[in-house]
């Protein structure tokens, strides 16, 4: 199936997922499951994941909040659209603030959402997780102490699990990197590095990192 289905777009803390109107529930939870299942995506175990709003169903939105559970991941659906004219708030009916669903979540796994190429000189350092929707040019360098998912050519510095999380990893569209960093296991690029046509994870398995290819 085109990886093209299903639109995966960040926003701060977590994933907004998008859907052809024409894509059957059942095809839809098929490839979800596919994607799980693979590790292509990029979905760690707490994210927030937001799905459009009178979409599905109230059993398939049932469904899709139960499947999105069992693999450690929180379903929502997406904010509603801002009005535009909001109504007056009385002076003799003072507001509540709204109580933030996220805040009933101590789970979340908060992600930092970069929506641009990181060209040389520019560096990006969190304690959470990184997904860049762009390049990571040479001299530019990413420090996460979760994983981090580029869309793009990553031909950066990357280190994952800065703070020790041996099972953390680094996808990319195109894996050609100065140097990468998991945990405390350093790797570095072949002279002459093959282009598998698809994008590959880079990860730790028996006490050195792995690269191998994936199908988003």
């Amino acid at each position: 199936m085109s990886e093209d289905k299903i639109k995966i777009k960040g926003e701060n803390g977590g994933l907004i997922l998008g859907f052809p109107e024409d894509m059957p529930f059942s095809e839809i939870m098929e490839e979800l499951d596919r994607k799980l299942e693979s590790g292509a995506g990029f979905f760690l175990r707490g994210t927030l994941v937001r799905v459009p709003r009178d979409r599905f169903a109230k059993e398939e939105l049932a469904e899709m909040q139960e499947f999105f559970r069992t693999h450690g991941l929180i379903c929502r659906l997406a904010k509603p659209e801002p009005a535009e004219s909001p109504a007056p708030v009385s002076e003799k009916s003072p507001s509540v603030p709204a109580k933030s669903e996220e805040a009933d979540t101590p789970e979340l796994q908060r992600m930092l959402v970069v929506d641009k190429t990181l060209r040389g000189g520019q560096a990006v350092e969190t304690e959470g997780s990184v997904i860049v929707f762009g390049n990571v040019n040479p001299g530019a360098q990413i420090t996460a102490g979760g994983s981090v998912d580029i869309r793009g050519t990553c031909r950066g510095v990357v280190h994952a699990g800065a703070a020790g999380d041996s099972t953390a990893f680094i996808i990319a569209d195109h894996l050609m990197p100065t140097q990468i960093r998991i945990a405390n296991y350093v790797a570095r690029p072949p002279d002459e590095p093959e282009d598998s046509g698809k994008a590959e994870r880079a990860y730790v398995k028996d006490g050195q990192i792995v690269i191998e290819p994936i199908e988003r």
